[in-house]
């Protein structure tokens, strides 16, 4: 097999595609889409976002110091990528996409109801890096969809529809290729 080599580049792909939600219920609220976030720790959860200081949504996260990451559905598709190329100095993208600003229960941001898992977040840090500043957050309450929840407690997140970006493109997740383990996992 024969290589190309291109120039230094971020091709680490699929990653999540999420709207998140920021600024408060009663004043200036936004969406913005963010394709560069992830876990960063498990004892304190901790998420990260990357931003370009240029985005509207940049200053409402950076003064306030919360944000909420919903995850985003076939359902929610169109509303996630119009959220990346809208700007939010211009148009109420809750009002323009007939999105629910949802109370959060731990911060001022709200969250988008339709979405089925929404991640409240106080800002830790924020990290020049260059194009964009990372936003470093400790996650401080999780809503979860109950319609996703069955009888034993379990979320079946897929059965939601998640979608992922990758390289310029968003795709639905296909079919379990394995659980956690199984490589190791005896056979019955």
């Amino acid at each position: 097999m024969a290589k190309d080599i291109w120039k230094p580049g971020t091709l680490l792909y699929p990653v999540p595609a999420v709207m998140v939600s920021c600024g408060t219920m009663e004043g200036e609220k936004n969406i913005i889409t963010i394709a560069w976030t992830g876990t960063i720790n498990s004892d304190p959860a901790m998420t990260y976002i990357s931003v370009r200081p240029e985005r509207h949504s940049y200053e409402i996260i950076k003064k306030s110091g919360e944000f909420v990451i919903n995850l985003t559905t076939e359902d929610l598709v169109r509303a996630c990528d119009y959220c990346g190329v809208k700007s939010g100095k211009d148009i109420d993208k809750f009002k323009e996409l007939n999105l629910t600003a949802a109370k959060a229960s731990q911060v001022n941001a709200p969250i988008i109801y339709e979405s089925p898992v929404n991640i409240e977040c106080k800002v830790r840090d924020i990290i020049p890096l260059g194009s964009h500043h990372m936003f470093t957050a400790e996650v401080v309450a999780v809503n979860i969809s109950n319609e996703f929840m069955d009888e034993t407690g379990k979320f079946h997140f897929n059965d939601a529809k998640p979608v992922c970006y990758s390289h310029g493109e968003y795709f639905k997740l296909g079919d379990s290729l394995g659980k956690f383990g199984f490589s190791v996992q005896k056979k019955k």
